[in-house]
């Protein structure tokens, strides 16, 4: 059996960025460049105030001060959008408000809580803001810059700075489509839940995890259905599968004698690549190349589906998008309570992550750890991750984690 980190390195061999596409910039959220953001502008065009207040000459209010004030003629308003008619001469002062262009001659803007406001004529009374408050042309990007490169995720900021700069359509790579399939002739789904409140079946629920898990990855499912326990169900919909970018199987890779899925991709001419990994839960997976596509198959219990969905399949789907960053980053947390593991596997356990009062991040195992207990996943915020040589880690202990969380909490206390 291969390590974890082996497994992944296998299949990330066979992962390409997917295809180029040009989207409207909103649609872009969420994406990765393809190429540069070049600017065909200057940004500010021009120097401009930073705050509402009264464009002046330094050297006319140097001396004000409360006790002293200067006085100055008003000669015009600067509204935002608008521009100064004419330069501004000695000994004199135009409001301008936040964002119009300063004019010709002024190289301050003082703040209006530092004035009587006055329309006609304004009087001064601090001087701090000499040689201040001016946002200066040019000073966030300069005609001709590189924005943002090849590879920049598009956030919110980034967003705006693409509008800013002109840009209405990005290059971005493709998302790609994720066919995927379950398996076993005791799964049905939602419409024939009272076959399974009859308990002649059960929900397969991991239709639902696994769609949703795709669309968190940023991919397109598609789904394939269930296929019975027949090896000419399996055969069908894998052949509809061979279309998308990425095939993921749940189910079917054990040993039974009802699991045909090895028997039907080798039938099909897969290039396999491994079987099995030395990690729990989720040792019994699959990764090869059924006709160039590359396919994953998940173990069929619903915890081990989502947690090497997490440590593969997330990873695969990121590279696919351009992520240069494919993996959850590792934090170190303290263990409230002793864990023990039997199997020399890693394991990665269903865990709760609380900042302690001291910021450090202290985590305890959701409950019981077997792989069909979906609940102890949904009440999870991290993976415990206890390698193989350490049978035992004791309370006040550290250890690795997989936050699979945003929760702002936990953010705040891994950034301290």
């Amino acid at each position: 059996m291969l390590t974890v980190a082996e497994a992944v390195a296998r299949i990330l061999a066979d992962v390409r960025r997917g295809p180029v596409e040009r989207v409207a910039l909103p649609d872009a959220l969420g994406r990765v460049l393809a190429s540069a953001a070049i600017s065909p502008i200057t940004i500010p065009a021009w120097d401009n105030s930073a705050m509402d207040g009264y464009a002046v000459r330094a050297a006319d209010i140097e001396r004000a001060s409360a006790d002293a004030p200067i006085t100055l003629p008003v000669l015009e308003t600067i509204a935002a959008g608008g521009f100064p008619s004419r330069p501004l001469p000695p000994a004199s002062t135009m409001r301008i408000m936040t964002g119009a262009p300063l004019p010709e001659g002024a190289d301050t803007v003082v703040r209006v809580e530092d004035t009587d406001g006055g329309t006609a004529v304004v009087s001064i009374r601090n001087a701090r803001d000499a040689r201040k408050n001016i946002r200066y042309r040019g000073e966030d990007i300069g005609e001709g810059a590189r924005v943002l490169e090849a590879g920049s995720t598009v956030h919110a900021a980034q967003l705006g700075v693409l509008a800013s700069i002109g840009y209405a359509d990005v290059d971005v790579y493709a998302r790609p489509r994720v066919a995927i399939m379950t398996s076993g002739d005791e799964l049905v789904d939602l419409d024939r839940f009272e076959e399974v409140r009859a308990g002649r079946k059960i929900v397969s629920s991991n239709s639902y995890t696994l769609d949703a898990l795709v669309r968190a990855a940023g991919g397109i499912p598609v789904q394939v259905g269930t296929a019975r326990d027949d090896p000419a169900d399996i055969r069908d919909r894998l052949e509809r599968a061979v279309s998308c970018d990425l095939i993921v199987t749940s189910a079917g890779i054990s040993v039974g004698e009802f699991d045909h899925l090895r028997r039907v991709l080798d039938d099909m001419g897969v290039d396999l690549k491994f079987w099995r990994v030395r990690m729990r839960p989720g040792a019994p997976l699959g990764f090869g190349l059924l006709r160039g596509i590359p396919w994953i198959g998940l173990p069929g219990n619903p915890v081990s589906t989502m947690v090497t969905f997490d440590l593969f399949v997330r990873p695969a789907i990121r590279r696919m998008l351009g992520h240069e960053r494919l993996f959850r980053r590792p934090v170190r947390v303290t263990l409230e309570e002793p864990v023990a593991i039997g199997a020399r596997l890693t394991h990665f356990l269903r865990a709760t992550v609380r900042a302690g009062d001291d910021g450090q991040l202290l985590a305890r195992l959701t409950g019981p750890q077997g792989s069909g207990i979906l609940t102890s996943m949904a009440r999870a915020d991290a993976l415990l991750i206890v390698p193989e040589e350490r049978p035992r880690v004791e309370a006040g202990e550290t250890a690795s984690a997989f936050l699979l969380t945003e929760d702002t909490q936990l953010d705040a206390a891994f950034t301290m």
